[in-house]
């Protein structure tokens, strides 16, 4: 928690840019992070204690300058109004989110290397974040790393973990890769997994399902009327 002096000279949401303004250098660095926070839309639909966000800032105080944000392809944080005020967010603002910071951040390796096995493991350890999961299915090869990473932090230093998908008690889910069901593109993807193993991706595909038939339901029998 920070001081109420310190509070009143860091600058709110509104004084500060929303992004780093880098633009991606692939789709999947949009892609991928926003399956993840469509399928948390449909797990967590009843929860508002969550928020998702894909390529948004991060103000802290653990860095070089307040107004220097981190930018995670795609992060969640626990605790926190689902919509700050009823609205939508500009940025996160760890000073106007009660100090609470990422329990997840997600990185996707792009061409152009990011600092994501180096200078972003130390930002994310500095900040507290729980679980970083670095996911590189391109350019695993170059970088000598996995094509899927998780890493936990333990007594202030991240410890890559083993297996996958990768369980996460402290978020209640799993998360690792799986390919999209039905696209023609078979694409990989990252999902939520539960408990068991089982991907969260299956349920909201059968409720995807369901509403398809649904929806032809009521089409034919609009046509018998």
């Amino acid at each position: 928690m920070l001081s109420s002096d310190l509070q009143f000279i860091l600058p709110s949401s509104d004084e500060l840019i929303d992004s780093d303004d880098f633009p991606v250098d692939n789709e999947d660095q949009n892609f991928v992070p926003n399956v993840l926070l469509f399928l948390l839309e449909y797990i967590w639909k009843h929860r508002a204690d969550w928020f998702f966000a894909v390529d948004m800032g991060v103000y802290h105080t653990t860095g070089a300058h307040p107004r220097v944000p981190v930018v995670p392809d795609g992060f969640l944080s626990l605790g926190v109004e689902r919509r700050k005020g009823g609205k939508s967010r500009k940025s996160y603002v760890l000073w106007e989110e009660n100090g609470i910071p990422p329990i997840l951040t997600l990185e996707v390796v792009s061409q152009t290397p990011g600092g994501e096995y180096d200078d972003k493991l130390e930002i994310y350890a500095n900040l507290g974040v729980l679980y970083y999961i670095v996911y590189n299915p391109q350019f695993w090869r170059r970088d000598g790393h996995l094509p899927f990473e998780g890493y936990k932090l333990v007594d202030g230093s991240y410890a890559l973990q083993v297996g996958e998908p990768l369980w996460m008690p402290e978020i209640g889910l799993g998360i690792g890769r799986c390919q999209l069901p039905d696209d023609p593109l078979k694409r990989e993807i990252l999902s939520w997994y539960d408990a068991k193993g089982d991907r969260s991706l299956n349920e909201a595909e059968t409720e995807r399902q369901r509403a398809d038939q649904l929806a032809e339901r009521l089409r034919q029998l609009g046509e018998e009327v």
